[in-house]
């Protein structure tokens, strides 16, 4: 009886061990790991939202006063690819370098090492790839303007790809809620991938910003369901009402979005009107001819 009695404790020890893998696996990511690119994603989102309805109120405006001139956006487009490169920069250095972090060791020992982190790195790559090509067309005149755009849809399939492939073996939420992150990835990457193709277009470029500014708060949605910070409950990532609930939020996620969009072409189109017009002297407030009109909405 005693080497029966032994077998089945070792048995049960590793039935045991097998249960609580994919708990385990379950804490390979971090609230940072999520909460970083949140922050990035809503920020870009509410930039992108002010620039277009900028651009689009000056040209609706159809006046030459300093803040409708394509020198102002063009400086605006390598700031912004100089915004976007730092955010891709940081990171990349805060999965790398901060307590926990692979360091830039891929393979150690016998193990793969941090490969969450890694797929982290991957999406800041290809974002400071997008934001390195937005310097260079707005400084290199040979190079085509719509190109950040192209950039911009590869980087979001790229994210969308690692994202579809972060949560095997995980638990049912977890793995949800990165679908839905997913959906939204992907969504966006077509539309500017159509914005490359239909240029000019507000519509798109506002429905852009609205997938991004969905992403940004979808990221802390994410980071604040599987990382709770301390005192808080943690969720039951088996139970189906979670996913419902889920579900509705993340429709509330868009609807605020929205309102918030909504309250920024609010505040920019009185702005404009209100505001800045007085700027400008009344003997330039001209109406553009067609052909400066087209060039400016070309290069803008």
């Amino acid at each position: 009886m005693g080497p029966v009695s032994v077998n089945r404790v070792e048995v049960e020890a590793t039935r045991s061990a097998v249960s609580t893998t994919p708990r385990e696996k379950h804490t390979m990511g971090s609230f940072r790991g999520h909460a970083l690119p949140g922050i990035f994603f809503f920020i870009m989102g509410i930039w992108w939202s002010i620039k277009i309805i900028l651009k689009y109120n000056c040209k609706k405006q159809k006046r030459t006063f300093y803040l409708g001139s394509k020198a102002l956006f063009h400086r605006i487009e390598i700031l912004e690819g100089i915004i976007v490169l730092g955010m891709a920069l940081t990171g990349i250095f805060g999965e790398q370098f901060t307590s926990g972090g692979p360091s830039m060791i891929l393979y150690n020992e016998d193990h793969w090492n941090s490969l969450m982190s890694w797929h982290h790195c991957t999406m800041y790559f290809f974002f400071g790839f997008m934001g390195v090509t937005n310097i260079l067309c707005f400084t290199i005149s040979s190079l085509p303007t719509s190109l950040p755009k192209l950039m911009l849809s590869n980087a979001l399939f790229v994210e969308g790809l690692i994202f579809y492939n972060h949560t095997h073996g995980r638990d049912m939420l977890d793995i949800f809620v990165h679908q839905l992150l997913v959906l939204v990835i992907v969504l966006t990457g077509l539309v500017a991938f159509l914005e490359f193709l239909l240029r000019s277009n507000v519509l798109l470029e506002l429905l852009r910003a609205s997938l991004i500014l969905l992403q940004g708060s979808w990221f802390w949605q994410i980071a604040f369901v599987l990382y709770p910070l301390g005192g808080h409950p943690s969720w039951d990532l088996l139970d189906h009402d979670n996913v419902f609930f889920l579900t509705i939020c993340f429709c509330w996620h868009y609807a605020v979005n929205l309102v918030i969009i909504g309250v920024i072409y609010a505040f920019t189109t009185w702005l404009v009107k209100s505001r800045l017009k007085r700027l400008c002297p009344s003997d330039v407030g001209l109406l553009k001819n067609a052909e400066r009109e087209q060039e400016s909405e070309d290069e803008m």
